[in-house]
């Protein structure tokens, strides 16, 4: 029989489940349901203090309380559960990352990438799903068929390994999003060549559904280094999205929140859309 498991989160986000096992905070004062463990999930190492707390707090419960998640350096060796620490909806294909990004922390926790036994979802969270095999990838798409809702990619694409045959399977999902990233000088041609690549499948770019993460504020960053990448994004064909840096301590200088908030706004991106298409 399934154990019955506790998940508390230190943080609510829009993908933690949402079943009656789930809670974000010390346990109920009245009536707790049935457990057998309490797994305390935490995502960011900013939110570490805080779960420790709630880890103190859920030890009255008399069973086993456990303590993890990416913020703790999980390799994450097991096989993805759905809707066990992620809504349903939520799936990860793979795990670990064969890059070595400076600022990226999967391939340190999980390794190199791994494929996994592929569980039915809608949103793919896998930190590099292109590096995985074609017949893995393939499998994948077969498996978004048979969803109740339209894919999308948000864990993202990495530009440099899109191929041709990648584009037509994405064109033939009809994903409602995809994201790639542009962080780093090294990552623009490989970007505009995507969207050449995705635009020759059929696939409109210039529109919300090819989108792409922008790293910013990060050290060494600049506002107008950052704001030439986002207006490179779009001219390259995708809606930027910015991505604040954060330390391990989730401290944020307050120019670069504000920089952030204001490319995050609608209005103001998709005027710079309206813009580079009249360009191109």
């Amino acid at each position: 029989m399934d154990k019955k498991i506790a998940r508390v989160f230190p943080r609510k986000t829009n993908a933690t489940p949402e079943d009656d096992l789930v809670f974000f905070g010390p346990p109920p004062l009245l009536i707790l349901p049935e457990i057998d463990e309490v797994h305390i999930s935490v995502t960011f190492t900013y939110d570490k203090q805080r779960a420790e707390e709630l880890a103190e707090d859920w030890r009255w419960a008399g069973v086993p309380v456990k303590l993890g998640g990416p913020a703790y350096d999980d390799p994450a060796t097991g096989e993805f559960i759905p809707g066990r620490y992620l809504k349903e909806g939520y799936t990860i294909t793979s795990r670990g990352c064969n890059n070595r990004c400076w600022f990226c922390l999967a391939p340190r926790r999980e390794g190199k990438l791994r494929e996994l036994e592929i569980k039915d979802g809608w949103d793919v969270l896998d930190n590099n799903l292109l590096q995985c095999s074609e017949g893995h990838i393939r499998s994948v798409f077969e498996m978004l068929k048979r969803q109740p809702k339209r894919p999308k990619f948000t864990g993202g694409l990495e530009a440099k390994e899109l191929k041709p045959w990648h584009c037509d399977l994405l064109y033939e999902s009809r994903a409602q999003r995809m994201y790639f990233a542009y962080d780093t000088p090294d990552d623009y041609e490989p970007l505009v060549e995507a969207g050449k690549m995705l635009r020759a499948a059929g696939i409109t770019t210039r529109s919300h559904v090819a989108a792409c993460y922008n790293l910013i504020g990060y050290l060494g960053d600049t506002f107008d280094k950052a704001q030439e990448r986002m207006e490179q994004t779009i001219k390259a064909g995708f809606m930027p999205y910015a991505m604040l840096y954060r330390d391990e301590a989730g401290k944020v200088d307050k120019e670069w929140a504000k920089f952030q908030r204001e490319w995050l706004r609608p209005a103001i991106v998709s005027h710079m859309f309206g813009e580079a298409w009249n360009d191109g």
